[in-house]
């Protein structure tokens, strides 16, 4: 890892406010003489105080990630805390719902046969994908709504915090509903189905807000060249919003791996405890966000741009027609300039490069479109996986535990990416563009989810109930044998295939929904990438039925077959983006924090007494950053 010195503007206050995580130092030499510094005399253009790079640099230079300020990973720790919680809850409530308290037990644990699965409700695997898939579906549907409302009305921070707060009480109502009286009482049904609702409301809030706002901290708004040890490289906002993003997603799944003790806590001590643990880390949001509050680059709501997409489209098929979409041209029909030229008086709320937002816009939901059959494969269909793991033989482990492999997987994998994958190929001078990492993925996943159907059908051949293993230890009599000889062990290879592919399909579609958005709906198209979760919920939820023996094979070989077939049209219609420039359709000017309007305040004593929102000023003298390779 080599630092290097490089100039660039990360506030949009003075250069004394600038974030105290950046290394400063003296300008470097050619901060000021400008464009003919680097190299050797050519020209270069500039972009406050940037070196840009030339056409025949673009192709030729080394792209290298930029450093990010330290309110990234402050953030990323906020979604560590949340996802812990939610994942930590996330992977015992199948087991929760689905099976019957244990024999002897009142808390769901298995007190009298270590082979025993922990349960409470006794609902069977029906119901059990039917709550678990409409939770999915509503914490993943509705932050299209959040989105568009932190876009137009509140902002992404407040309803970030809003979220926490809800999220926070139904982590309460959902220890009560584990309680040992609650349980026994045969009500715990309505407690935890409240808690259970509460939480998909709490997260859809923060989720869609999330991403956006840990990418908005970055100050690598375009492509710049620098000279590190002598050699001249580009600053890639692509490749430095990549590697924050492989961070926020490994502490991602760091918290989702609180399923594993949330697991043996289910089974060893009860459900109560299992609940216990996620709410207790959930505590650290508050004080926390609070911290954060004053230092954050916040974009603030601007009026969503969904409106003028409509005149778009409108124009575009009233000029255009049905049979031009997808056609080269489409686009060009509704863009201002053009309908001038044909003599149109109209006057238009937007210009050409809008429309060439919009048009990025579409292709990233093309591309997401993709998500949900993936989503599928990655863990099966509904509760299928469960229903796999419940007939095989476990010697005590819970079956729910290596599911966990999924997130250690990626905690793994995550920074051998991040530290030696990716630098080796820029290195090389090889860009591997957001395409080819998603088509990969898709493979990937298509590889790995065959493990499913071949697990199943081997469970089914020896499990003594046939093609009905999935209840035949719950139902088999004292000291006698209900499962099959397979061994649970099995269960890790597709779990851990399909793990690391999400490391090239979510952590893509996350700067996809970012840079091909316009800015004041990046909020709305981070939940567009989300919603594909809620699609795969419903497909779970509309099969639930089929989600049982003896059809436990086709649930898994079905979406398995559908995701090659996908993969491979993936790649054709799409792989055309592999070649376009990056853009993040924010600026410098964006770049305002609450404490840089403090600070401006305090040192120019010009306060205004009740003034409650944050003014931009323009952006600074470049100042020197460490650049991180």
């Amino acid at each position: 890892m080599a630092d290097t010195n490089t100039t660039i503007p990360i506030t949009a206050g003075p250069v004394g406010d600038v974030r105290p995580s950046q290394d400063l130092k003296g300008p470097p030499p050619y901060a000021n003489t400008g464009r003919d510094s680097l190299n050797g005399g050519d020209i270069h253009e500039e972009y406050h105080g940037l070196v840009l790079p030339t056409e025949e640099e673009k192709k030729t230079l080394r792209r290298v990630a930029g450093k990010m300020p330290a309110e990234c990973y402050y953030l990323c720790a906020v979604e560590f805390a949340e996802r812990a919680s939610y994942y930590g809850c996330f992977q015992v409530y199948k087991n929760f719902i689905r099976a019957p308290l244990p024999k002897g037990s009142t808390t769901g644990a298995a007190v009298l046969d270590k082979n025993d699965t922990a349960g409470a409700l006794g609902k069977g695997s029906v119901t059990a994908t039917a709550m678990t898939e409409a939770f999915k579906f509503l914490s993943y549907a509705l932050p299209i709504f959040f989105g568009w409302l932190a876009d137009t009305k509140y902002g992404r921070f407040r309803m970030i915090c809003q979220g926490v707060a809800i999220c926070g009480v139904a982590h309460i109502i959902m220890i009560i509903s584990a309680l040992p009286p609650v349980l026994t009482s045969g009500n715990a049904i309505g407690p935890f189905a409240l808690s259970l609702y509460m939480l998909s409301i709490g997260a859809a809030q923060f989720k869609p807000n999330i991403s956006p706002t840990v990418m908005d901290q970055s100050p690598h708004k375009v492509a710049h060249v620098i000279e590190q040890d002598g050699e001249r490289v580009i600053v890639d906002p692509e490749e430095s919003l990549n590697s924050v993003m492989l961070w926020f997603y490994l502490l991602i799944n760091v918290g989702a791996c609180f399923g594993i003790p949330t697991t043996y806590l289910a089974k060893l001590v009860g459900y109560w405890a299992a609940y216990l643990i996620p709410t207790i880390l959930y505590l650290l949001l508050p004080p926390l966000l609070w911290y954060l509050n004053p230092r954050l680059v916040k974009q603030p709501p601007g009026g969503s741009d969904l409106g003028n997409v409509f005149r778009v489209l409108g124009d575009c098929f009233a000029h255009g027609g049905l049979k031009s979409i997808g056609r080269k041209g489409f686009w060009e029909a509704g863009k201002p300039s053009v309908r001038a030229a044909a003599g149109s008086t109209k006057v238009y709320g937007y210009d050409d490069q809008f429309i060439e937002d919009v048009r990025r816009t579409f292709q990233a939901c093309g591309i997401f479109l993709f998500l949900p059959i993936y989503y599928i494969n990655d863990g099966a269909l509904g509760a299928a996986a469960n229903a796999l793991s419940a007939g095989m033989r476990t010697n005590g482990v819970p079956n729910d535990l290596l599911d966990n492999l999924n997130s250690v997987t990626i905690v793994i994998v995550v920074p051998l990416m991040n530290h030696v994958i990716y630098p080796l190929l820029r290195r090389k001078g090889i860009h591997w563009g957001p395409i080819s990492r998603m088509t990969f993925g898709f493979a990937l996943c298509t590889i790995g989810s065959i493990g499913f159907p071949l697990l199943q059908h081997y469970v089914y051949e020896t499990s003594p109930c046939g093609k009905y293993a999935t209840t035949c230890q719950e139902n088999a009599a004292e000291g006698e044998n209900g499962l099959s000889s397979v061994s649970y062990w099995y269960y890790a290879i597709p779990i851990v295939v399909t793990a690391a592919s999400e490391i090239f399909v979510n952590v893509t579609a996350y700067t996809i929904a970012y840079s091909r958005s316009p800015k004041n709906m990046k909020g709305l198209v981070s939940s567009v990438n989300l919603f594909m979760t809620a699609i795969s919920a419903a497909i779970g939820l509309a099969t639930s039925n089929a989600i049982q023996d003896p059809y436990l094979v086709w649930a898994f070989a079905g979406p398995t077959i559908a995701g090659g077939v996908l993969t491979v049209v993936f790649w054709f219609t799409f792989k055309h983006l592999n070649n376009e420039e990056f853009i993040i359709n924010t600026d410098f000017n964006d770049m305002v924090r609450e404490s840089d309007n403090s600070s401006d305040e305090e040192s120019n004593k010009r306060a205004v007494k009740g003034q409650d929102t944050i003014t931009q000023v323009p952006a600074p003298q470049p100042v020197t950053l460490n650049e991180k390779v």
